[in-house]
Order: C-alpha cells, then structure tokens, then sequence
C-alpha cells in the first residue's frame, strides 16, 4: 500500500489532493462527509455513511418505515442491502414500538359507556380464555399511524386460522385509552357483541302464529287420551267421550259430539293449554 501526502485542495475545495512521495504521483480524493468522518476517526459516522451510498433508503426513510410498522427484513430488500446494516437504524425504533405495545396494553379500552375499569391486556386475555385460547400464545405489537396515534395489534391462531384485532391509543391520565378499530377488536373488548351483532328482530307471536281449527282439537284430543285425568287450568275434567250415534259414519272426530269448533287463543297454540276464564 503506497502512503499518500496531502498537498492542497482544488479551487473549490471539492477534492483533497495527495502526492505519492516516492513517484511524486498525484492524485485527488474528494472532499466529502466520508473523508471528513475518516479524519476525525468517527467510525460509526463512516459506517452510516457507507449504508446510504449502498442502500436505495436513507437512514430516515429506513426509520420511518420500521415505525410505521415494518419489518427489518421488509426494509432491507426494499433497500437493496443486508438486514444487518439495516438493524443499525431499526434497534432504536424497534424499542421505541415496544415501549408503545406497552403502553397500549396498559390503558383502558373505550366502551360505549366510556373507558372500562381494567387494562386492555386484562380485559383480552379474558375474552381470549373463554374462547379456550391460552393468552400467553397471542402476540402484541405497535406501530404510528399516519395521524401521528400509535396501533396497538393483537394476533392469535385459532384453529388454521391467524387473526388479528387493532386498537388506536390516545394517551391520558390513568394510562390513556384504546379505541377498537375493527370487529375482532370489539368483540375482544365486549364479549357480548358478536351475538348482539347476529340477533334477529322477532316478530309478534300472535301476528305470526296462523292455525286452523281442527289442528288444536286434535291436540287436545290427543292430550286427553293421553292422560284422561289431566285438568285444565280452569280445574274442569275433560269431556267425557259421548256414545257414537247409531248409524254415523267413522270420522276424525268418531266418539265425540259434533259441535262448532272455537277459534284459540295463542296462549293455547303454543302451550297446549286454555286460559283460565274470567271469574
């Protein structure tokens, strides 16, 4: 290796120029942040430097991606270079989102009555228990969002299946709050809203319940022959059957007097019973 003196700087100072004192060759090196950085012996500087010039993402942009919620590797293949140069940049970011997964699972989730009383963390690993899942396997992270709030994620495996729920974090006194940013969130934070969100509107049953005559008879029928010494709520016994008359003809109501049926009440279609008469 050939040892190099500096001699002066061109006009405009971009270069550094060097003479070989053996040869008396010269040549020029230019002046910038890498030379500045060699000759005060900065080697973290130096490292950084040679990071941006191989790398398509300076060390900002390289930050900024890691904050908002990528991933090391991510960032180093869209930056053309090594995930160890790229960790350089990330550690202190990655801290930084651990702080906030934190946080977040330490402030109080917003129900529709305001902030419970227990932690995010406490309330999820409750939900996540009933559902036969061990907390301890679901997974916590963080990002900032392009509003400047930070996301907190909870992940969790079901079965096949990978799902995630997402909170917003808005600081505050007592450890801030959580806000649910989607369904698996909200049904994590109130456990009865999935079966809120499947119920149906019932329609009346008197509006809905169509019968015919002849159809309760013969249940009550039925009921009778079933037990013959069953009362009504009334207290009165069953009618007994009357003789057949002589010469009529087999029928669905054989052994029983022939008389114009009552239309029932609801209260006798689905209980089988009649209402007990006003007195």
């Amino acid at each position: 290796m050939r040892e190099l003196r500096v001699t002066s700087v061109d006009a405009d100072a971009s270069y550094v120029i060097c003479v070989d004192s053996n040869t008396g060759e010269k040549f020029r090196i230019p002046a910038d942040d890498r030379l500045r950085a060699a000759a005060r012996g900065d080697v973290t500087r130096l490292g950084q430097i040679q990071i941006e010039m191989e790398s398509a993402l300076r060390p900002r942009e390289i930050q900024a991606r890691i904050r908002a919620g990528a991933s090391v590797d991510e960032v180093a293949a869209a930056a053309g270079t090594t995930v160890d140069r790229v960790q350089r940049f990330a550690h202190p970011v990655l801290l930084e989102r651990g702080r906030a997964t934190e946080l977040i699972r330490a402030a109080h989730p917003m129900r529709e009555d305001g902030p419970a009383l227990a932690t995010l963390d406490d309330v999820v690993a409750t939900a996540l228990r009933a559902r036969g899942i061990n907390p301890a396997v679901a997974t916590w992270d963080a990002w900032k969002a392009e509003d400047g709030k930070w996301v907190g994620q909870l992940a969790w495996t079901a079965g096949h299946t990978e799902n995630h729920a997402h909170w917003r974090y808005t600081a505050g006194s007592q450890g801030g709050t959580a806000e649910p940013l989607d369904n698996a969130a909200d049904e994590l934070v109130h456990p009865d809203a999935g079966a809120r969100h499947q119920l149906q509107p019932v329609a009346d049953p008197v509006e809905s319940v169509t019968v015919n005559a002849d159809t309760v008879i013969h249940a009550q029928q039925r009921t009778t022959e079933a037990d013959p010494n069953q009362r009504t709520r009334s207290g009165a016994k069953p009618p007994s059957p009357a003789p057949p008359e002589v010469g009529a003809q087999p029928g669905p109501r054989r052994g029983r007097k022939q008389r114009k049926p009552e239309v029932p009440g609801w209260e006798e279609v689905l209980l089988g019973v009649r209402s007990t008469p006003n007195q």
